[in-house]
């Protein structure tokens, strides 16, 4: 058995060079590379390949796994999990939180809070797996854009870590969440509710538009440049039991170039320092590295270049500078495995090769033009010279999962097939669209698979029709 070598294009070259992400259209492979087989950074970290060229993640066979838990299924590395955890807080510490909508399930909100992370949850969906799993109301932070008053009501009721305020018919229903919570012990009055205030700076980063959230022209957040900001601390300081800890900003998804963080910062910093806020949360965004020839900055790299910046704004040592990273921890953790139903060459055109998911289980090439690669477990380390487009079974034309793939040439009906770093936005985005049952998600480690989602059976399709 041989470990994969996960080394990477340059880090240092790709971002200098302004490469665009795989989120974006303009995302090319090299001619020269494409017939490679799959880079191993982008396999989870335990990923091994067998005498026999078979694929291990975890000491497990992928592909024994998708024989005996059936197709689709989505496979994360637990160990993976783990380390980016792990180098979350040692590079932000204790108060960095897991962007939970990347992945979500009450193993994974498990697994980040023993790793010493909080979870930043965005509805009261989230919010109620989260506690399901048995994490404390204080270690969630809640988001979203518009926050129900249903929401409100649950997140102050149970005295949340933080709540982001995000605009001002929020604040009023916040208002109104804070009346409505019972005394303290001896009739005293309740703890205050911790808040953040969320900023829009202005900054446009390099990513596709749909995952672009910190420009001005942006659904979430209060203006800094118009004044919205500051005139939403004045506000949020003048209701009673809401206590403003710090500010928030994200500025996007899937960011390659760290000087979109700096960009951030520098706006950011003058506004805490205005009105003598103790924390500043940064948000997520980092960027994970989809084909071949893609590299992206670690967790540890990203922080390095935040608090060096944060230093040189002047940001006091005492204000606590947090992240939300999500698709950095989960992304590169996850594979998910197809099998090939049909292969169709269309001579002069192209081979089409449909498996049996598609657009429900991994929707981001059909929303963001998203490029991924495609491998057999059955030949982890094998040249792929054959291009093909690789799509889904559902009924629309634009149901493509890999629009450029490079596949072995003994690609075969009935083969297992893989797409490697699914393990954000994939389960989480998932859907029942064909009426097809959503996947089951199995974690692997120490040589042993469990099943932490179940696959959905047609009970469950039919169980909340009358």
């Amino acid at each position: 058995m041989s470990q994969l070598r996960r080394s990477g294009p340059s880090t240092a070259g790709r971002v200098a060079a302004g490469v665009p992400p795989s989120g974006d259209p303009a995302s090319s492979r090299d001619p020269a590379s494409s017939a490679a087989p799959i880079a191993p950074h982008l396999l989870p970290l335990t990923a091994a390949v067998g005498a026999d060229g078979r694929l291990l993640v975890g000491g497990v066979d992928i592909c024994r796994l998708a024989d005996e838990q059936g197709t689709p299924l989505f496979v994360y590395d637990e160990e993976h999990l783990r380390a980016r955890c792990r180098e979350a807080v040692a590079a932000f510490g204790p108060g960095v939180a897991y962007g939970a909508k990347a992945f979500l399930c009450k193993s994974m909100a498990r697994l980040a809070r023993e790793e010493g992370m909080l979870l930043d949850v965005a509805t009261g969906e989230e919010l109620s797996i989260a506690l399901a799993a048995g994490a404390s109301p204080s270690s969630l932070v809640l988001h979203g854009n518009n926050k129900s008053a249903e929401e409100l009501d649950t997140a102050c009721s149970l005295g949340v870590h933080r709540v982001v305020v995000d605009s001002s018919d929020e604040l009023d229903r916040l208002v109104g969440a804070l009346a409505a919570r019972r005394t303290g012990p001896g009739g005293s009055a309740p703890a205050p509710q911790q808040a953040l205030v969320r900023v829009t700076p202005g900054v446009e980063a390099h990513t596709h538009e749909f995952v672009t959230t910190g420009r001005e022209d942006s659904k979430f957040g209060f203006s800094l440049a118009s004044g919205a900001a500051d005139a939403a601390v004045e506000a949020i300081a003048a209701v009673d039991g809401l206590e403003l800890v710090g500010a928030h900003a994200h500025i996007g998804s899937q960011i390659f170039r760290l000087d979109a963080f700096v960009q951030e910062i520098a706006l950011l910093v003058p506004f805490v320092k205005r009105h003598g806020l103790s924390e500043l949360c940064i948000g997520g965004g980092l960027g994970v590295a989809y084909l071949n020839g893609e590299a992206a900055p670690s967790i540890r790299e990203w922080a390095s270049v935040v608090h060096a910046a944060c230093a040189s704004a002047g940001l006091a040592q005492q204000v606590r500078v947090t992240a939300e990273p999500g698709r950095a921890i989960v992304a590169t953790a996850g594979i998910t495995c197809y099998r090939v139903g049909t292969i169709k060459h269309l001579p002069g055109i192209r081979t089409y090769v449909a498996v049996d998911g598609g657009m429900s289980d991994n929707p981001r090439p059909v929303l963001y033009g998203s490029g991924y690669e495609a491998f057999l477990p059955r030949a982890a380390s094998s040249p792929r010279p054959l291009p093909a487009r690789v799509v889904g079974k559902h009924c629309e034309s634009g149901d493509v999962l890999v629009e450029s793939a490079r596949l072995p040439a003994d690609l075969a009906v009935g083969d297992v097939l893989a797409t490697p770093v699914t393990g954000a936005y994939g389960f989480s985005m998932a859907s029942n669209y064909n009426r097809l049952r959503r996947p089951a998600v199995v974690f692997v480690g120490d040589g042993k698979a469990r099943v932490v989602v179940r696959r959905e059976r047609v009970d469950d399709l039919l169980r909340l029709e009358d």
